[in-house]
Order: structure tokens, then sequence, then C-alpha cells
């Protein structure tokens, strides 16, 4: 349940939600050419190249698209209890900002996800210090103002028996699960509201919303043996399909932007491409080496990402399934990736290594 830190309930809509600065820091940056690899398939006049290398991480469990700015070529990368903001277009970093939270002991910071071009919204887990009462830890969500490093609105502090957090920047919600209920609040506007699904009586510890809002897919439930993701018709609140094929748990899922496809990274290697509303195999993806943590498409739905367990980063072409680029300069294992609003640039994070890759024209 969402509260602010004075304790204060925020209203529950049950309504439909959907309509159809530190310079020693600089240390932990590097800037230096990677490999380059020519695109095949009508692509060749383009590569990806690695720019820089922050120590920090991005959002390590859901998408982590919005640590990007806007204008794609900035990004905010979490770093202990503070944020690297980084200009990813100059190869620089710009500012260290730590928020400084009244009656907050530590913070440790989940991930950091802009929400315009000043403003961050910051998942993050504390220890709470009240007057009268024992420290207590809680995760919390907050906007900070990386303009004026100051706290902009209210602290939400997140309780009650939900899964950790997931801010899920294709529709710009919150998400907090318990079972088959879903509570989703959005910072900028403070709209939110309720899903409940009777038919999931036990938690998913994986979920993914489409753009429109129309699908639930479900992933990770408790009790079910099927790795198999189920989806959900949200207007209707039921079953509707099973995205089958996966020979191991699903660890990854997303949709396209334009909400025509999905994609699933999965502990047997593989990644796979479905259709919407169909729910058809298009693609399955096979060249990893051992697990695949995340996938996601590129904004032109053209390319998916994956990242894996092998520490590599790999590029496929959507509409042929080729391989046309493996990144390999992380050495260790690779836990999400995301691209840039204007697919200029690719991140991508370890547990405490953010790798990122520009496109570039080859003359």
């Amino acid at each position: 349940m969402f509260k602010d830190t004075r304790g204060h309930k925020f209203p529950r809509v049950l309504a439909r939600i959907f309509a159809v600065a530190s310079w020693a820091l600089l240390s932990c940056l590097c800037v230096f050419a990677g490999q380059v690899e020519t695109i095949p398939g009508g692509l060749a006049s383009f590569v990806w190249e690695h720019r820089m290398r922050i120590e920090g991480h991005l959002a390590r469990s859901y998408s982590p698209d919005g640590a990007f700015a806007p204008s794609g070529s900035t990004m905010a990368v979490a770093e202990s209890g503070g944020m690297v903001i980084a200009n990813i277009a100059e190869g620089s970093v710009e500012k260290v900002v730590r928020p400084r939270l009244e009656n907050i002991a530590s913070l440790s910071i989940q991930s950091a996800n802009f929400v315009s071009p000043t403003r961050l919204f910051v998942l993050a887990s504390a220890l709470i210090k009240a007057k009268h009462h024992r420290t207590g830890s809680a995760e919390l969500g907050f906007q900070w103002d990386i303009t004026q490093d100051a706290l902009f609105g209210k602290i939400l502090a997140m309780k009650g028996g939900f899964l950790p957090p997931r801010y899920l920047p294709l529709i710009h919600y919150l998400v907090l699960a318990k079972a088959g209920v879903f509570e989703l609040w959005n910072p900028v506007t403070g709209r939110g509201g309720a899903i409940q699904i009777a038919a999931l009586s036990h938690p998913a510890h994986l979920f993914q919303f489409s753009p429109n809002g129309q699908w639930l897919l479900l992933a990770q439930i408790e009790t079910n043996a099927s790795p198999n993701p189920v989806v959900v018709s949200v207007p209707s609140k039921q079953i509707d399909n099973v995205l089958v094929g996966h020979e191991g748990p699903v660890l990854g899922m997303a949709f396209s932007r334009d909400g025509t496809k999905v994609v699933t990274a999965c502990a047997d290697g593989k990644v796979r491409v479905f259709s919407v509303p169909s729910w058809k195999l298009l693609r399955t993806l096979s060249g990893n080496n051992g697990p695949v943590h995340w996938a996601e498409f590129s904004p032109n739905g053209n390319w998916v990402a994956s990242a894996g367990q092998d520490t590599t980063v790999r590029i496929w072409s959507v509409a042929t399934g080729k391989l046309v680029q493996t990144l390999s300069e992380s050495q260790h294992p690779l836990l999400t990736v995301g691209f840039s609003p204007d697919g200029k640039y690719l991140a991508a994070t370890s547990e405490n290594t953010v790798h990122v890759w520009a496109r570039t024209r080859v003359d």
C-alpha cells in the first residue's frame, strides 16, 4: 500500500487505469574504443561502439530504459547512496547527486528513472528514523530535481507484504504486486489504481504491462511448475493465453513500443519473440552461452538486445532473426539492457558496472 512519510494513505482509484558531485568519481569512468563489427542485412553502415564504463548500476531486475533522459544523451546511474549523471554523448560525468532526506538514516538506491528532463523518480531501500519509535526499514519512492539538487514533492513509503516495487518506464507507472493484486501509481500525475486478477492466487515475481494497458504478462508464478508466461486481459481480468515453448524459467519480458510484439529472455539460453495479440512464436534467437537475464526492443522495433550470464550483449535483427553484433566489453554477467529513447545508445548493467555503447555510422 502506498503511504507518504507522514502515514497518510493515498486514495485508491478503482476505475480503469488504462484507456483501450564529486570529481573523485571521475576515476570510475572509462572511455575507450570498443570492438567494431559490421552489421549485415541492409544495416551495414552502422555498428555499436563501446562509449563508457561507469561504476554503479541501472535497474537490475526490471527495464532500465528509464535511466535515459528524454533527450537520450544523458543517463542516471545508481551508485551507493547517490546517482551519477553521465553525459553519454560526450563520454563524461556531469555531476554526482546524493539525496538528503529528513529522518532517513541510510539510503540504498535501486534505480533512478527520468520522468522529466530535470527530475528523477528514485526507488530506494532505507532505514527510517521516527520519533518515539525504533528505526525501521522501508521501500521508498521519491522525485529528485537534479538541477536544484532537492526533493520534489512527497516521499512514498511502501509496505504491506508486497513484492519489491518496480517502475515500468514504458507505461510510466510504479507497480506493487501481491498475489493477484497490482497497485499502480504515476509519480508525475499522482494518479493510480488497483487491478485484481481473481484467477491469480499466488504472486508472480515477474510481470509486464503492454503500452496501451490492454495486456498483463505474468511469469515466475509461485506454485506454477510451468515456465511459460501467462497472458491476462486487463479489461476482463481473465487469463487469455500462454506464451509456450520455454524450456526454463523466464527471467525477463518486454513489449515493443508499438505493442505488437513481446520478447522473452529465458534461463534456457534463448530469446523468443511473440506476436500480439495472437501470441504466436515468431522467432527463437539462439547463441547465448548460458541464461539470458533480460531482452529489450529498440524504440523502432528493428532490433532486440539481450543481456546474459555469458557477460555479453547481443543485438538481433527482428526481421531476420539473425545475430548482427556481439558486445563483449563486460567482464561480469549482465542483468538488464535498454535503449535510449532515440535509439542511439544502448546500456547494460551488471551488479556494479554499467556499460554504454553508441550506434555509429561507418564511413
